[in-house]
């Protein structure tokens, strides 16, 4: 892995962690996504809308991990948490009684991170995750995921993330979510 640079010959099993135009690579995104999180033509549809309305939100950015052959292996987005976004809407009465509500403020909230499976555990979604974040002004990053013993968990967790409330229950949603924060930068090996 490494970031894009010029005058290097690319290996086939290579993936370059880069800036992507989300909004119009939506569409291979979310086909990653549908692949790594299990999602039907209807919840594509619907998270279509959602990943176009965020990329026009203040500090919205995202990065795409990318093959040799141009092929999109896995992205990361995210943008400084607003309270007044759906998400921080939902999270903020399960923080609050965890007493953890402040992490709602001065944080870069990370909104989807998904790796398709013939790429995972290769790094990819440590490297995409700790470069989005490196480049937050805030002081520490949000984010929620199923709250299970999932290897996603694991590596929030190595990354430096804890549980600031858990059981969190989002509209919809066939099973509960965890929301974790960290210190930034995040942890290294």
């Amino acid at each position: 892995m490494r970031l894009p640079g010029h005058g290097h010959r690319r290996r086939p099993d290579e993936i370059v962690i880069g800036p992507l135009e989300l909004s119009a690579h939506v569409d291979e995104a979310l086909a990653v996504q549908a692949v790594a999180f299990g999602l039907g033509p209807d919840e594509v549809a619907v998270r279509r809308q959602i990943v176009l309305r965020h990329m026009a939100y203040p500090g919205a950015r995202a990065l795409g991990a990318t093959t040799a052959d141009g092929r999109l292996a896995g992205f990361v987005y995210g943008m400084p948490n607003d309270r007044s976004h759906w998400w921080s809407t939902v999270v903020q009465p399960y923080l609050r009684a965890q007493g953890h509500e402040a992490w709602l403020d001065d944080s870069f909230v990370i909104t989807e991170l998904h790796v398709h499976p013939r790429y995972q555990n290769r790094g990819v979604g440590r490297s995409l995750i700790t470069t989005i974040t490196d480049s937050a002004a805030e002081p520490r990053s949000i984010l929620s995921a199923i709250d299970t013993d999932s290897p996603a968990r694991g590596l929030y967790h190595s990354l430096g993330y804890t549980d600031l409330a858990r059981q969190v229950l989002f509209p919809s949603a066939p099973k509960p979510y965890a929301v974790m924060g960290a210190p930034l930068p995040l942890r290294r090996r």
